[in-house]
């Protein structure tokens, strides 16, 4: 079987829902899978987090250069969590045959801290488990990175048993620093995954190769990021595309930066401005004991406490297409909808997924120093918004969700002069 059927079958065995958008040379892959397609990468990344929000595990197929698109959601997946795996196949494309440039996604492990595997012809089905579970382990999204000539060669089929694990959001009482904290401390545990994974094969022979690159001896590596073992090992080594493992071999995991951060040892958490005018929204969802996706913005300040509606964050305009898969209900700013919010949804409303996208709408970036905003209204008139002053008297009314997307603008002008508050622990 061509690697790419081995894989596809793989990808069906171990992944509930599957999302794309095609190109060289992974456009046979995703036909394979019937992949739903999506408007962009960043948006099925985050529609993949949001089945991930509901146990789900999930896959995106894209080639190279659609990973960049979804750099934001990826690097914040690790610091953020989540409960099933998501995996990211990347389809490299070493000659720029159907692509505008060469680049080597192995590069975002590194950036992401997130786990990259890239399946050779006798490990295809066994790295695509292993995949997932990595991306359980260790909570965070796992890469797995396909070439050309392992998709086009012959490999050996495979039978793997599917085995779940569960991964975790971060903890909710830590701060954003102890978040990172924690997610450096899974890290140093992921290098140790790698270096004593049995998918590679490093003895002592010379002829060590990498995916489908040709070597002359018995050795393999599969886990390329973190690198899995001495240096000396990695220097005679065959890989496709830039020597990735040979400028890495030296890498170490980072310090151990201790006990993460809390709310409680920093002794206080940070909460809306004093006269926030959409605390009556915050109010309104924290009463109905209704849960939301924030976005990167004020937004986010709904997972603190006094409110704690919200469950994850995944960056700057992903809580639209993460809340469409998973809580139904997307908090966002204008701004943030603007940003990169609009093309979820697009998708969300072409397919009719049911989902309450509340906008609030300050017109000014509350969290970068308080420059002017766009009005998104002008922009969403396809979507038939419902504009609303946040003190309206039928507020918990209109923040209603039902089987079909809608989208409600909230409006409400910032008080001048005031600051995020800061409440004691």
């Amino acid at each position: 079987m061509k690697g790419e059927e081995v894989i596809a079958g793989a990808i069906l065995n171990s992944a509930d829902r599957i999302y794309t958008v095609p190109g060289y040379p992974v456009t046979e892959l995703a036909r394979l899978l019937s992949a739903e397609l999506v408007v962009n990468e960043k948006v099925a990344l985050e529609y993949a987090l949001g089945e991930s929000l509901e146990s789900r595990r999930s896959a995106v197929v894209l080639k190279n250069v659609g990973l960049n698109a979804c750099a934001d959601p990826l690097v914040n997946a690790t610091t953020q969590g989540l409960r099933a795996g998501v995996v990211v196949v990347a389809g490299d494309d070493l000659e720029a045959q159907g692509s505008q440039n060469v680049q080597d996604s192995r590069y975002y492990g590194e950036l992401a801290q997130a786990p990259v595997l890239e399946p050779g012809r006798t490990t295809c089905a066994a790295a695509v488990e292993e995949a997932f579970r990595a991306s359980e382990r260790f909570s965070r999204v796992a890469i797995l990175r396909v070439t050309p000539p392992l998709l086009e060669t012959e490999c050996e089929p495979e039978s793997v048993e599917r085995r779940n694990f569960t991964g975790s959001l971060t903890d909710p009482d830590l701060t954003m620093r102890g978040r990172a904290m924690a997610a450096d401390r899974k890290t140093r545990d992921l290098f140790r995954w790698s270096k004593e994974n049995l998918l590679n094969l490093m003895g002592t022979e010379r002829g060590v190769s990498v995916g489908a690159a040709p070597g002359t001896g018995r050795g393999r590596v599969v886990t390329v990021y973190p690198p899995p073992g001495h240096p000396a090992l990695l220097s005679p080594i065959a890989e496709l595309g830039r020597p990735f493992l040979r400028e890495h071999r030296s890498l170490e995991p980072p310090p151990d930066p201790g006990e993460p951060e809390r709310f409680s040892t920093r002794g206080h958490y940070r909460t809306f401005c004093p006269h926030c005018p959409f605390k009556g929204v915050m109010e309104v969802l924290r009463q109905r004991g209704l849960q939301v996706v924030c976005d990167m913005g004020c937004s986010v300040l709904a997972m603190n406490p006094p409110f704690r509606v919200g469950v994850a964050a995944y960056g700057l305009g992903s809580s639209v297409a993460v809340a469409a898969r998973s809580t139904g209900i997307a908090l966002c700013g204008d701004y943030a909808l603007l940003h990169s919010g609009l093309n979820a949804l697009v998708d969300v409303y072409e397919k009719h997924l049911p989902l309450l996208c509340i906008v609030l709408k300050n017109s000014r970036l509350g969290m970068t120093g308080g420059q002017p905003g766009y009005d998104p209204v002008p922009y969403l008139s396809w979507a038939s918004p419902v504009v609303i002053p946040a003190d309206h008297p039928d507020l918990s009314l209109l923040l209603r969700t039902g089987r079909e997307p809608r989208t409600v603008v909230v409006e409400g002008f910032c008080p001048e002069g005031e600051s995020y508050e800061r409440v004691a622990c």
